[in-house]
């Protein structure tokens, strides 16, 4: 399956004082493209509706190269499964004419409910997870 990409514009607001993307700031690329890869409304729905929301379990990032203000970022993520509780997203970021990944990460995420207990994964992302295996 192709990843699924998420666009991002580098703003000045996201660098630091040497001019380069500020390292916590991935972590937030990483969040909108997998808050995308899974549908906002449907993300609104499953917490209003289901109470079940989800946390990152670990995440795992190395830093090759620093993207700059003004530079426009392709952010591609890939699903998996490692059990019916845990998703694992691998998630890198690409110039748009990059021949490699600038910043790749393995970010595990589990569900909870309201009383932040772990619960099963929501069968749309199972689901979608078991596609991916099958395509790849």
């Amino acid at each position: 399956m192709a990843p699924h990409i998420h666009r991002v514009s580098v703003y000045y607001e996201d660098t630091d004082f040497s001019g380069l993307v500020y390292h916590a700031n991935y972590l937030k690329y990483f969040e909108r493209a997998r808050e995308h890869l899974l549908g906002r409304e449907a993300l609104v729905r499953l917490w209003r509706d289901d109470g079940l929301g989800f946390v990152v379990y670990r995440a795992d990032i190395q830093y090759r190269e620093g993207a700059r203000f003004g530079d426009e970022l392709e952010i591609r993520t890939v699903a998996s499964l490692k059990s019916e509780f845990r998703a694992v997203f691998d998630q890198s970021v690409w110039r748009a004419d990059g021949k490699r990944a600038m910043v790749e990460a393995e970010i595990h995420l589990v569900c909870v409910d309201k009383d932040n207990k772990l619960v099963r994964l929501p069968s749309r992302v199972i689901e979608y997870a078991r596609r991916a295996a099958e395509e790849a």
